[in-house]
Formats: C-alpha cells, structure tokens, sequence
C-alpha cells in the first residue's frame, strides 16, 4: 500500500481509501464487516463515511452505514488502527433535524453526536462539510448563476463551531467536500486570519470522465496543501466496463437506483469515452478498473482515492490498483481521449 500525509497535518492515509457508502443498502452488515477486515489486512487504514448514507438517502436508511462501522469497532477493538473520515449532511430534507441549514452549533451539535454514537467511538480524525450551505454548483451543475439571497452559515462561524469540536477531542481534523475553489480559498484565508482550525482535504469527484477538479482547484490542493478525496472514480461502475453492452447487471448500482444516477451518467458521449479507455485498456493488457484507479491515484494533487466494492471481488480488485504501473505512453492515450471527449460525466 502506498500512503500520503493529510492536508499538513502527521496523518498517513492510504491513497485508497475504503468508501462505505453501499453498506446498509447494496450490501448488508457482514459483507460491511468482511471488506473492512481485508481493507485493514492490506493497508489500507483510511475510511470515509458519512452520517447520510447508505446511498442512495433515504429516511428509513439514514445512518445505517455508521451503525455498521461502529459494530464493527465494537467486535474487532480495532478503532485505532483506523483513520476515520465522516461527515456532515449540508441543507437537507425535512428528517434530517427538519430540514434546512446544518452548519449552525446546534444542528451541528446533534450531527456529530450523533455520528459518535453510530460509531461507537469518542473521535473522528475527519469531519467534513458534506456539501455547502451557499447557494453554489455542485454535485456537476454547470452554467453558474449567482444567487446570494439565503441565509447560510458564515465561513468563519462554522470554522468556530468546528473549533469547539476540536477543543473537546471529537474530532481531530477538519476538511470539504463537493467544494469549490472559491469555497476552498475563503476557508483557508479565514482560518489563517483568525485562528481557526484549518481544512485539510477537499472530497470531490475525480475520474477518467470528470477531470474537472484539474481547472481551478488541483493548482489550489498542490500550492496550499489541502489534496483531493477522490470519489466515484470508477463512475460507478462505468470505469470497469460491466455496462459497455448498455446493460445493467443484476444488482449493479445502476440498475437499482438509475433513476436517482441517471443525472450522472446518461450524458453525450459518456459510453464512446468508455469504449476509447477500454480500448487503453485491452492494448496494454490492464484491468480497466486498475487502470482507471491508477491515473487517480498518481495525480500530484491526489491524497486518496475512495473505492467502493459491492463484493469482494471488486475490493481486491481496486486495491491491486496501487501496484500498476502507467508509462507516459499510457497517460499520454488517455490525455487525448479527454481531448477528443472531455469531462463526459459531471
């Protein structure tokens, strides 16, 4: 396993990093308990999750992930060994603390609480800003229009709120996620004038089909050394090529839940993309998946990347991702094919 430090701080994180999202949905509570057995048995000490999940939300699913991580704790004593990330949910729906902003004391009080008692544990070694309170693009809107005329938390208020966490040892770092280069900026600056605790990583999607973290903030992670959290860097599955004859496997994410991905990755071009780096793929005689990963991984903005396995089969076979080797003839195919289709899938 290959590891990077977090933001500035001593923390050595894997550069994979085990993704959770599907526990409590797509996969039940063992199948939770046996990836995070070979996660750790392999190297990889960094997990993320959120108070959110399982994926996609729902009311009747919210927390599920954290209560099986935290079981997890409690049956194998091996909280320590693990570098935990999670993350509070921004303006959500009605059930989650009814709804609206989450970044004040309170309703941020109630959310780390209560991750603490989903996981079974006095710490998180990263607690993150799920996505902004602002109104801004996220989650791949494009064709920004501004709109400043609602109430959200002020940067330096949710910086001191965090602070307060810190202070009493909940948590012990602090990053984003679904952030912009803007939003990146003003925390860091206002944490340098005033401080506060300082943002350390940014969680974002990043892939073969969404290299859009390259314009603005990949120059931001390397100069100010808050490096990226690589999600969906597979596409969801679209990256290990099992939707290339434009079928669904049973069980797949996308034919479970399509309608709530489909925003995603029913877009122009997406499935020609895919066939040009399964092409790069067959050439050199890489496992697409691997291949995919690998080009994530070396980025030098890169901290982690975040896999998400539904069997383990697919677990061991991201995880292999850390020993390909990409030569510049590689990367230098895969560059034109995001010439030729850029960014397919936001």
């Amino acid at each position: 396993m290959n590891y990077r430090k977090l933001g500035n701080t001593e923390l050595n994180v894997s550069t994979i990093c085990l993704g959770t999202m599907t526990w409590g949905e797509q996969n039940t509570q063992n199948e939770g308990f046996e990836q995070m057995d070979y996660a750790l048995d392999q190297g990889v000490n960094f997990w993320d999750t959120a108070e959110l999940y399982s994926v996609p939300p729902k009311k009747e699913t919210y927390g599920h992930t954290e209560i099986i991580i935290g079981n997890w704790f409690k049956k194998s004593k091996k909280r320590e060994k693990v570098i935990l990330a999670t993350k509070v949910a921004g303006p959500m729906r009605e059930y989650l603390r009814g709804g609206g902003n989450n970044y004040g004391i309170e309703k941020m009080t109630e959310a780390i609480n209560g991750s603490l008692k989903r996981l079974q544990t006095d710490y998180i070694d990263l607690y993150q800003l799920h996505w902004p309170e602002r109104n801004t693009n996220t989650f791949g809107k494009l064709g920004y229009e501004h709109k400043d005329n609602g109430y959200w938390n002020k940067f330096e208020d949710v910086l001191g709120n965090l602070k307060k966490f810190i202070d009493t040892g909940k948590i012990r770092e602090v990053g984003l996620s679904n952030e912009t280069a803007w939003g990146v900026k003003k925390f860091l600056e206002i944490s340098k004038d005033q401080n506060l605790p300082r943002m350390m990583s940014v969680q974002n999607p990043y892939s073969l089909l969404n290299r859009t973290y390259e314009i603005g903030l990949a120059e931001v992670s390397i100069r100010e050394q808050i490096g990226l959290l690589a999600y969906s860097p597979l596409a969801s599955g679209y990256l290990s090529g099992k939707y290339r004859n434009e079928t669904y496997p049973k069980g797949s994410r996308m034919e479970r839940d399509w309608d709530f991905w489909k925003y995603r990755y029913n877009t122009p071009n997406l499935k020609n993309a895919v066939e040009e780096y399964y092409k790069i793929s067959k050439k050199y005689n890489l496992d697409m998946s691997q291949m995919s990963l690998k080009f994530c991984e070396i980025q030098p903005f890169m901290t982690s990347v975040i896999i998400g396995a539904t069997t383990m089969e697919q677990l061991k076979t991201d995880m292999e991702s850390v020993n390909v080797k990409l030569t510049d003839e590689i990367i230098k195919e895969i560059n034109e094919v995001q010439k030729i289709y850029p960014n397919p899938c936001p």
